[in-house]
């Protein structure tokens, strides 16, 4: 379903973001790596919060908040404060969460940032530094299953929670946050989003005059975008007299559950954590975490238009990806053709740029982007090649030279075929003259009809053709 016209929407997201790049919990020296675990295995005294046990916070892990509130253009605070949040649900070993609060003489880590998407200005009110709680396993959805079983290996994980202000209007933009907030804290190195459970969302969704209803635990931001569009329809129905409750996501029916009415933050009873010290962050260690943050997506963006030349799109593309950035600046140390290489890259190995740069190394990469450039292959069987090689781990020469791959570069034999796509499309030189669109798609008609052709080749004779027709 797609939200349509309507009253003004407005969407805030709390943003769960674990710090995967920790070996251990939060509070305790508990294992972090759980997903290959058995249920309940890796967790302690203090994951439960037993009598005699007292939390020790993990340091590594304010610098890793630090450095994501710095990259959001927050202000981080000088001292931050740990509180209970109270609340007895079953995922929580402590019967408490301990959280960070911004009220009552509460500070959360960082505050005030802001993350632009298309130009807009999307406003971060805080940055909290919190524990994970464990994860609930239904038999069946939520709202049929018999019982539910509890898994606390992921009570006590650090956990970075990104609260926005309802700033965002549908579906398709609060999905681009997410995607820019996301390739900004992998590359700091903090997070893999990649880890099931790591980037997990809470949605606020309003109608102009109407109540606000928060959807929980969004597990993609694929699903993000189709909750917000079921939920927005959702609450029309009701001409913005939906009630103020928590609702859940059920991803096989793509529909939204009523789960209980919505808390207040009185309803969690929020006190400060007697057995943690304040977070304390002179001026001078901000600064020093500062200078140690990896280049953040942006600039790198910026650095790869300024250095490289790369178009804007090209160069937000590489950047967002960490693994292919890595890729692309190892092979720009051997090589000055960026552009052919980013186009390439971004085209055929975005997906998995690891693994791919483990098939076909650097030094091979940019073999296969000078024999583009040189025209002894044509762009269409450059990637061929690539693909072959990345199916089948064989060397990207090899391929070229078993496939038999090379550039038909004979301007006589490229006219030939230009005059029959010509002579098969009457009106097509006269339409192509000062169309662009209608140019290239000539070239695309020549290239189909003989698709070795050099396109460089191609453009140029028939660009030589139109000026003398």
């Amino acid at each position: 379903m797609q939200a349509g016209s309507g009253p003004k929407v407005r969407i805030g997201l709390e943003v769960h973001c674990q710090l995967t790049a920790l070996k251990t919990k939060l509070f305790c020296p508990c294992s972090s790596d759980y997903r290959a675990s058995e249920p309940n295995e890796k967790i302690c005294p203090v994951c439960f919060g037993l009598p005699g046990t007292l939390p020790v916070l993990n340091a590594k892990a304010v610098e890793c908040a630090t450095m994501i509130g710095l990259a959001l253009n927050c202000t981080v605070a000088n001292r931050s404060l740990f509180y209970r949040k109270n609340y007895f649900y079953p995922d929580l070993p402590k019967g408490f969460q301990i959280s960070q609060y911004d009220k009552a003489g509460g500070v959360a880590i960082a505050s005030s940032g802001s993350v632009e998407v298309e130009g807009k200005r999307v406003r971060i009110t805080r940055i909290q530094l919190e524990e994970d709680p464990g994860k609930l396993t239904y038999e069946g959805t939520i709202d049929k299953s018999s019982y539910s079983l509890v898994d606390y290996n992921r009570a006590g994980i650090a956990l970075v929670e990104i609260v926005t202000e309802p700033d965002i209007g549908d579906a398709r933009e609060a999905k681009m946050f997410l995607e820019r907030l996301r390739s900004t804290i992998e590359s700091l190195g903090v997070s893999n989003g990649e880890l099931d459970g790591a980037m997990r969302c809470d949605a606020n969704i309003s109608l102009a005059g109407g109540a606000r209803v928060e959807v929980k635990n969004i597990s993609s931001f694929k699903e993000v975008e189709k909750a917000l569009n079921y939920e927005i329809l959702r609450q029309r129905t009701f001409s913005g007299n939906a009630t103020s409750e928590t609702r859940h996501w059920d991803e096989r029916r793509s529909i939204t559950i009523a789960l209980r009415s919505k808390e207040e933050e009185q309803d969690y009873r929020y006190f400060p954590e007697p057995d943690l010290r304040p977070i304390v962050m002179e001026p001078s260690a901000i600064a020093a975490v500062r200078k140690a943050m990896p280049e953040v997506a942006d600039t790198k963006a910026s650095r790869y238009v300024n250095d490289f030349g790369l178009s804007s799109q090209l160069a937000k593309e590489l950047a967002a990806n960490k693994d292919l950035s890595a890729f692309f600046e190892a092979c720009a140390r051997l090589h000055d053709g960026y552009q052919e290489m980013a186009g390439l890259m971004v085209g055929e190995l975005s997906a998995n740029a690891t693994a791919a740069a483990r098939v076909v190394p650097p030094v091979e990469f940019v073999g296969l982007v000078r024999m583009v450039e040189s025209s002894s292959i044509t762009r269409a069987q450059g990637k061929e090649a690539l693909r072959e090689a990345l199916r089948t781990g064989r060397a990207v020469a090899e391929v070229v030279r078993s496939k038999k791959l090379s550039a038909v570069v004979d301007e006589q034999a490229i006219a030939a075929v230009i005059e029959r796509v010509v002579s098969s499309s009457p009106g097509a030189l006269e339409q192509a003259l000062g169309d662009k669109k209608a140019f290239s798609y000539l070239v695309g008609q020549v290239l189909k009809a003989e698709p070795k052709a050099q396109p460089g080749i191609v453009a140029k004779l028939l660009a030589q053709r139109l000026r003398e027709s």
